[in-house]
């Protein structure tokens, strides 16, 4: 994937990190990747568990400077792995666990400012993704919706992605939010809807305009475009 982008590279190095305690013929695939990379390229292997990426890091020289982490586990994944990959100026982690591991908690508890986890059901895992930018988020969302696997809308039954969903599910999980916390921005709906749920950020435009529509939210001010600054309020049902 790094060799895709070589003609960004000109001007920065990028150091690809591998640590596993169960390298088996590892060595051999990635000389055979490393081959084939730009010179501003460097792949080090180092043998261990999970617990010494923080020792990792040092030894290759990540300590300050930006850092994208991949980390897999068969049930929840190393906390000392993961606050080290928070650790990096900027830090973006993307998680792979078991579908019972909680990895919002991990990943808020390790440093990462916004986070979101997703429950793949087809292959019974969870895929989790921390970052302190919204747009990184958002991406993320994308292409697990683009990548075609079934996962699980607030209510915990199976969602299929698809350019268009139906907007219910997440119109009664964010009127739920209103109701719970107060008027919220359109900017904070659309992060709930991202961090919270395995929705995208225009899944949750089209809920709030369902809602407008059907009156169960009122809008300040009360014209003009559906913008971030927009304040929505939850409106009683008369029932």
């Amino acid at each position: 994937m790094v060799g895709a982008y070589a003609d960004r590279l000109r001007g920065c190095r990028i150091t690809v990190l591998v640590l596993t305690d169960d390298a088996g013929d590892l060595p051999t695939r990635l000389g055979a990747i490393e081959a084939g990379l730009p010179p501003e390229v460097a792949v080090h292997l180092m043998p261990g568990p999970p617990s010494r990426l923080p020792v990792a890091l040092r030894a290759a020289g990540a300590a300050g400077a930006p850092v994208l982490s991949y980390l897999a586990a068969e049930g929840a994944v190393d906390p000392v792995a993961l606050s080290a990959a928070a650790a990096g100026r900027p830090a973006e982690a993307l998680l792979l666990a078991g579908a019972n591991v909680a990895l919002r908690p991990a990943l808020a508890d390790a440093g990462f400012p916004l986070s979101t986890e997703v429950e793949l059901t087809d292959i019974g895992r969870r895929v989790g993704f921390g970052t302190g930018s919204d747009r990184s988020l958002e991406a993320v969302k994308e292409e697990l919706w683009a990548a075609g696997q079934r996962l699980v809308d607030p209510y915990g039954m199976p969602l299929s992605p698809a350019p268009e969903v139906d907007p219910a599910p997440l119109a009664r999980a964010l009127l739920a939010e209103l109701t719970r916390n107060g008027p919220r921005t359109v900017t904070e709906l659309r992060r709930y809807a991202v961090t919270a749920t395995a929705y995208r950020a225009v899944d949750a435009l089209r809920a709030l305009t369902a809602l407008l529509d059907a009156g169960r939210v009122s809008r300040a001010p009360e014209q003009g475009r559906l913008g971030g600054d927009v304040l929505l309020t939850s409106v009683p049902s008369a029932a």
